[in-house]
């Protein structure tokens, strides 16, 4: 991990809070899959147009890797609520779903500054609420769902996971990696891991500035972690790398659901850094942390 991130360091990219939104999703675009598995083939990868809650066509990409009627899972990207794509994230999703079995369905939600909080919590739950109906016109089990993603998608799942609780709608697993829960940067790790370790301090800062007012930081739907109450919701598997600002609060929700009596699988990667899932090209953590997460899902639609 640390001769990754020299040469990461030696690439020269700028850092995202030092440009302006629209140019850091052009270069998070341009660098997210060089790391990354080459995109695996699958029988079925569809892209669709699905509609916000306001009517909005969000963009979504469908990747199965079977024809048949299988499971789903909601994925939603990282990227700081900021940038991340469908396109900054292929490469996972097919693996994700050539390793479970199951469909893979990700969403664009809408990005900040121009959408901010909580536009994107709402575009992720419309899509996750009406699921049931648009599995089943695609042909896939809408009666087996999942809801996933990581780092900012991680913050999004787990917050999914609370409302779907609330309003009735079972879900097999959130999928939940090196999420964001807490509401404010003020574990150790975050200052422990700051700089020198891929996610640094200035463009979490710079990221949450784009997102949500300094106000609205303790709403549970930003900040999972305030949640009143935690029971019943979907059992959790959590990945978490150790060497990650974010890690501290990662572990802090993992307790809190084990305590509300939630089923939690979690591992914690040691010696890696926030992203590392998506660089399987150069780290074999990354692949196991994928087989993982697969296996959780096969596992979790089989109940």
């Amino acid at each position: 991990m640390r001769q990754l991130i020299e040469r990461i360091e030696r690439a020269g990219r700028p850092p995202f809070h030092s440009l302006e939104p629209a140019e850091a999703r052009r270069v998070y675009e341009a660098a997210a899959e060089i790391l990354d598995l080459p995109r695996a083939p699958l029988p079925r990868v569809e892209d669709l147009q699905l509609p916000a809650d306001d009517g909005t066509p969000l963009r979504a990409r469908l990747y199965a890797p079977t024809r048949e009627r299988v499971p789903v899972l909601l994925y939603l990207h990282g990227g700081g609520f900021t940038i991340g794509s469908v396109e900054t994230h292929d490469s996972l999703c097919r693996q994700l779903a050539l390793r479970s079995g199951a469909a893979v369905l990700s969403l664009d939600y809408r990005l900040a500054p121009e959408h901010r909080f909580p536009t994107a919590v709402d575009d992720a739950w419309g899509v996750l609420r009406r699921l049931p109906q648009q599995a089943g016109e695609l042909g896939l089990d809408g009666s087996r769902l999942a809801v996933g993603g990581d780092s900012a998608g991680g913050t999004l799942a787990a917050v999914c996971a609370i409302l779907a609780r609330d309003q009735g709608l079972p879900l097999a697993l959130q999928l939940l990696i090196t999420p964001g829960t807490a509401a404010h940067q003020d574990t150790p790790s975050h200052a422990r891991y700051a700089h020198g370790y891929v996610l640094e301090k200035p463009s979490i800062d710079w990221f949450f500035a784009q997102y949500i007012d300094a106000a609205q930081r303790s709403d549970w739907r930003f900040a999972p972690l305030m949640a009143d109450d935690l029971e019943g919701v979907a059992p959790a598997w959590v990945c978490l790398a150790e060497c990650d600002p974010l890690v501290d609060e990662g572990l802090a929700y993992a307790d809190r659901l084990r305590m509300a009596g939630v089923p939690v699988g979690l591992d914690l990667c040691r010696g890696m850094t926030h992203d590392f899932i998506k660089m399987g090209r150069a780290l074999p953590e990354a692949v196991a942390a994928q087989a993982a997460a697969g296996a959780a899902l096969q596992e979790a639609y089989a109940r």
